[in-house]
């Protein structure tokens, strides 16, 4: 017992000593006066591409007419928004929860349940607490500064509540629906992490880790991907470079990322896999039957995230308007294309179709059109549904053999491999010559005329190389120090027994 809480207090001193370091980081940032909102969208500058601000932000009213009305947030995007956000947390809990469950052992399965359902809490918690400041509000190329902590200057007695931009100019959303749609983001973005070191973990070791892995891999590229300070003071190339200086670094450019496919599932699947090959195979991993315990919950699961997913890309619009209707359709048919892919490949490769092979086919469309959702045309989506689902097919089969890496629940086969076709492919079908939307001039305030299928790609890959490296860094040194001063895995006597019992006293059926 005495050497439990020794542990726990050496990691709660590691764990104050990075927050404490948040401030250095962070040393160089101007604070910013008002957040911006985020997602690069369809509506997108072109390169450097540019994304919305806070509507209140000084820089913004000085541009403006002395005489011009503040902008004033729409019911109707407003109610969107609100919806968009409830069908992202439906995503997690209980959509991720019921998936990933639903494929563990029934001896691990309120393990993963709980790991899901209290990381959703605990990012939530952060987010308010510091997440949300770092991610949006105006620091440096990197990280952004802590204007917005505890949630601070959100509301003002004097002046009322405020506001956050659209991809419109003079088009707002309340600021705190933005603060929680994006927390939202951050949150599953942690639980996806969960599924590939399932059945093995320490409790503590997973909380430990979010914590660290959240500071220093999540928010840093969000802020990176997502940051700008808004279309509202852009009337010239003059304040297009003004404005596009301040944003994040691979915001600047120009990089393409309607909803996540970078920020989300990249991020997250590389530090799943970084975890997979740290912490170790399962016991008994290749010789005992691991087969998932219930596809019943797994295929509920897959139906609550295609469903929730509608807010995940169709809120990262922020307006209900036309781009959120055509990140709709692409997400239901990019989702429908991936799900038949699979289900197809499978049965000509492996004899027989699967409900299992449907729920991950599903999924890996739904992650590969995620970052193009926004920008690229029905038929543009139809294609990266087609691929994904034959890619992250092999993603879990001869990918994951050729890595040798006991990824439980294939999150880099499907999140990581999706993510990167996805992220790669918006730079081929955003172009208008395919259908797509291309990138949007704030300076003409209309869609630009020039549009590099080699570049716009170029860029995406260099999103993509950069979100691998930093999260994989990150994951390295969180895990080591996590297993210093915790211990990542449980005994073995304990795995075997399995993890409801062992960890949590308690189990998920009764005879």
């Amino acid at each position: 017992m005495q050497k439990t809480i020794k542990k726990w207090l050496a990691g709660v001193t590691v764990l104050l000593a990075f927050s404490a370091a948040l401030p250095v980081l962070a040393q160089d940032a101007k604070p910013a006066e008002a957040p911006a909102a985020a997602a690069t969208a369809a509506a997108s500058a072109a390169a450097p591409a540019v994304a919305p601000a806070d509507a209140a932000a000084p820089a913004a009213a000085a541009a403006a007419p002395a005489a011009a009305p503040a902008p004033v947030a729409q019911k109707g995007d407003t109610a969107w928004m609100f919806v968009a956000t409830l069908l992202v947390i439906m995503m997690t809990i209980p959509g991720l929860a019921l998936f990933y469950g639903g494929l563990v052992r029934s001896k691990n399965m309120l393990s993963v349940l709980l790991q899901v359902f209290f990381v959703f809490a605990l990012i939530i918690v952060l987010w308010c607490l510091y997440g949300y400041s770092i991610a949006f509000t105006e620091g440096n190329a990197f990280f952004g500064g802590f204007s917005r902590s505890l949630l601070s200057g959100i509301y003002d007695p004097a002046k009322g509540f405020s506001v956050a931009a659209t991809f419109s100019k003079g088009v707002v959303i309340p600021e705190f629906i933005y603060v929680a749609f994006q927390g939202t983001f951050a949150a599953i973005t942690c639980g996806l992490i969960v599924g590939a070191f399932a059945e093995r973990v320490r409790f503590s070791a997973v909380l430990a880790f979010m914590v660290l892995w959240f500071t220093f891999s999540y928010l840093p590229i969000a802020h990176m991907v997502w940051f700008w300070t808004g279309p509202d003071v852009i009337t010239n190339a003059e304040t297009l470079a003004s404005e596009t200086a301040k944003a994040g670094w691979i915001f600047q450019k120009g990089a393409l990322d309607f909803a996540g496919g970078t920020v989300v599932h990249i991020n997250a699947a590389v530090a799943g896999l970084v975890g997979a090959i740290m912490i170790g195979k399962r016991v008994g991993y290749g010789r005992d039957s691991m087969a998932p315990h219930s596809l019943t919950m797994t295929m509920i699961g897959a139906s609550l995230l295609w469903v929730g997913w509608f807010g995940f890309n169709a809120g990262s619009a922020l307006e209900a308007g036309d781009i959120a209707a055509l990140a709709f359709v692409n997400t239901l048919l990019a989702t429908a294309c991936a799900t038949v892919s699979w289900v197809f490949g499978e049965w000509i490769f492996k004899g027989k179709p699967s409900m299992l092979g449907g729920a991950s086919g599903a999924v890996a469309g739904l992650v590969a059109i995620t970052p193009a959702c926004g920008f690229v045309g029905p038929m543009g989506a139809l294609a990266i549904g087609l691929l994904a689902g034959i890619i992250c097919l092999w993603g879990v089969n001869g990918l994951k053999r050729l890595i040798g890496a006991d990824d439980s629940l294939d999150v880099f086969g499907v999140h990581g491999v999706g993510g990167i076709l996805g992220a790669i492919l918006t730079g081929v079908f955003a172009a208008p010559s395919l259908g797509g939307q291309g990138v949007f001039d704030y300076v003409a305030n209309k869609a630009s005329a020039e549009y590099s299928i080699s570049g716009q790609v170029l860029t995406q890959a260099t999103a993509v190389g950069v979100t691998i490296v930093w999260s994989a860094v990150v994951a390295f040194v969180a895990y080591k120090l996590v297993d210093i001063v915790i211990g990542l895995r449980v005994p073995e006597e304990e795995e075997r027994e399995g993890l409801d019992i062992t960890s949590h006293g308690e189990s998920a059926y009764h005879a």
